[in-house]
Formats: structure tokens, C-alpha cells, sequence
């Protein structure tokens, strides 16, 4: 993998936006592979399809790319990104893509991640205020990604301080998370807050200490009046993805969370 700029592509920008846009869009579609199938390329999306970038011709995955100019593995607690409303219409329907976080320096790659679709709920996307009166496009309202919200074990690593990492093992990592996809908006709210709670538990815990999060977990659901078997049902379902080890009577053990 390449991680250097085609630099040939920028002779007649000037604006610093577009330059980097053209050359990391042009950087991912020339050398990124599907995370989802291992096919060797993507392709880029039709012009102005809404949070949708690049296409897998193999599988159909979709993908938005996401780029900052920083020479860090440490990413930003927020990303900006585009129309609010757009945005929440993607994630809510289930066909919405996964997330490529770039990072580059000196016309290069060092740093990119990938977060699983099925990560992306309305909690983590920020409304923006709208643009005021004053300005081109007033009214606008855009967003933010709270990367800060999403748990750290979704965040995939594809290239590490400039190495690039093995196709195979982060093929194999992305199925493994995305294996926690659900049939309903309603099911992958519910996981996402509660493996937010296991993240913020030792590696071995208990129920009673997870039950410490209803009150919590209510004011995320307020229509749920069974907040504690919702908590076990997803414990379970962790369990059964290998996630997490049950290692007696209400105690568990993490596996790579």
C-alpha cells in the first residue's frame, strides 16, 4: 500500500479544502481495499450521493471517508461532517455506510480506522447550530460525529503510525466487530449503550455492578419499564458473539472489548 499523495492531481487547485479533498479521496479509492470481503479496491460513489463515498463492487458495502491533516493514532473527540438531517436519514435506515477516519501529514498517510456501521446511531451524531441569517447559506444546519461516544474496540486500525496493517487481519478483526449488526435501530441503541457500560468496567465484572447503570439506561429509554433484562439480554448477546466469557453466577470476563 502506497501511503504517499498523488500530487500530480492538485496543479490547478489552490483553495487548501479542495486540495485535500481531491487527494485523499483519490488516495483511498486507488489503494484502499474492502474491510468487508478483502476485495481488492472500492470504487467511488455516483456525484452528491448523500453519506455514501465509496462502493464495494463485490459485496456492496458502503463507505464515507472522513480526513484531517494531523500526524497522530490520537483521533478527534468530534469530526464535522455534512446536513444534520441527511445524516440521521442514512444511519436510521439500516443501509447506512461505515466510516473511514483519516489522518495524513506531509502529503501521506499515517493514520486510518474504520468504524462498522452498525456503530453509527442517532446519540452519536451532534446537531450543529443553523447558519444565521447573515450568511451564503443561512439556515444550514450540519453536524458532528462524536468519535469520543463510539467504544474503542470499534475503532479498527487499517494503517498505524505509517505501517500498514495485514489485509487479512483486518478483514478478519471488522467481521468479528460487525458480527453485533442488528435487525433494528431499537436493538442497536440498546447495544450500544450498554457495551458503553462494559467499556467502563474492569475486564472482569459483575451484573450487579452493570446494574448500577439503570437508572442510566432509563433516561436513554425512557419507554423500557424492564431495564435490568434488557441489560442481561444484552450480555447474553455479547456472550454469544464471543465478546464476553461467563465465568460464574452474575460475573463475566471481557474479550477484546
Amino acid at each position: 500500500m502506497d501511503l504517499h499523495f498523488d500530487l500530480s492531481l492538485i496543479q490547478s487547485y489552490k483553495s487548501a479544502s479542495q486540495i485535500a479533498r481531491v487527494l485523499t479521496e483519490d488516495w483511498l479509492a486507488r489503494n484502499m481495499y474492502c474491510p468487508v470481503c478483502g476485495e481488492v479496491s472500492i470504487r467511488r460513489a455516483e456525484a452528491n450521493a448523500p453519506v455514501k463515498d465509496y462502493v464495494c463492487e463485490n459485496c456492496k458495502s458502503q463507505y464515507e471517508l472522513k480526513s484531517k491533516n494531523e500526524n497522530s493514532d490520537k483521533y478527534a473527540t468530534k469530526v464535522n461532517d455534512g446536513v444534520y438531517q441527511k445524516m440521521i436519514e442514512r444511519i436510521t435506515s439500516l443501509d447506512n455506510p461505515s466510516f473511514f477516519f483519516m489522518h495524513y501529514d506531509a502529503y501521506e498517510v499515517n493514520n486510518l480506522i474504520i468504524v462498522p456501521k452498525c456503530f453509527f446511531i442517532p446519540d452519536v451524531i451532534e446537531k450543529r447550530k443553523p447558519l444565521p441569517p447573515t450568511a451564503r447559506r443561512a439556515g444550514w444546519t450540519g453536524c458532528n460525529i462524536l468519535l469520543k461516544d463510539i467504544p474503542d474496540f470499534a475503532k479498527i486500525p487499517i494503517i498505524r503510525n505509517g505501517v500498514s496493517l495485514d489485509p487479512k487481519n483486518v478483514c478478519r478483526e471488522y467481521n468479528r466487530v460487525y458480527s453485533l449488526q442488528t435487525n433494528t435501530l431499537e436493538s442497536r441503541g440498546w447495544l450500544f449503550d450498554v457495551l458503553n457500560c462494559v467499556e467502563r468496567l474492569d475486564t472482569t465484572f459483575t451484573l450487579k455492578q452493570m446494574y448500577e447503570f439503570v437508572n442510566e439506561l432509563k433516561m436513554k429509554h425512557p419507554g423500557n419499564n424492564n431495564v435490568e433484562a434488557k441489560i442481561r439480554q444484552q450480555l447474553q448477546f455479547l456472550r454469544d458473539k464471543g465478546f464476553l466469557e461467563f465465568t460464574s453466577r452474575g460475573s463475566y470476563k471481557k474479550i477484546g472489548l
